[in-house]
């Protein structure tokens, strides 16, 4: 996969994309993870935070690559009005979304191979409990045009900010 810019369309020229579905942007993670040639060279390591690089951006969804040290995690966000997938490339990582109002915190084990795959009202924290290092690929359709962060506290979650691009 290359990267591709963003091109605006012409003026009154195209409607808006349609959004891919969760099923499809489960087969472009799964597909980008079963090429380890064109992505494993990109991969770096950060001691402070994850590091991510954007793979791919097109009008109705985008690609990244997310490696993860052990301690690293997203804390619980969401992706805006984006639908979403990820695939676990190397490594595990776990999960955790709340399950229901009664139900508590839900813990997933994410093993090499596992596909997560969302709709745009998800909240959930990705992490890396493990010992090794791990790397992942996320596709959002539409591309990403905002995040809210969220602490989880003994009443549920809590909005604590608001992202757009130009903090990524």
């Amino acid at each position: 996969m290359s990267v591709v810019s963003l091109q605006p369309a012409p003026a009154g020229t195209a409607r808006p994309p349609r959004p891919l579905t969760p099923d499809a942007l489960r087969a472009v993670v799964r597909d980008l993870a079963e090429r380890p040639e064109e992505w494993i060279h990109r991969v770096r390591l950060a001691s402070g935070d994850r590091w991510y690089e954007r793979l791919a951006a097109d009008r109705d969804h985008e690609v990244w690559l997310i490696s993860w040290l052990p301690g690293q995690s997203t804390g619980f966000h969401d992706h805006g009005d984006s639908a979403g997938a990820f695939t676990v490339a190397l490594g595990e990582l776990e999960e955790l979304s709340l399950a229901g109002p009664d139900q508590g915190l839900l813990i997933r084990r994410l093993a090499p191979g596992a596909v997560r795959t969302f709709g745009p009202d998800y909240l959930h924290d990705v992490r890396n409990s493990a010992a090794g290092p791990a790397v992942t690929i996320h596709a959002y359709s539409p591309p990403l045009s905002g995040m809210s962060r969220y602490d989880l506290r003994a009443g549920g979650l809590v909005r604590t900010a608001v992202e757009g691009p130009e903090q990524w």
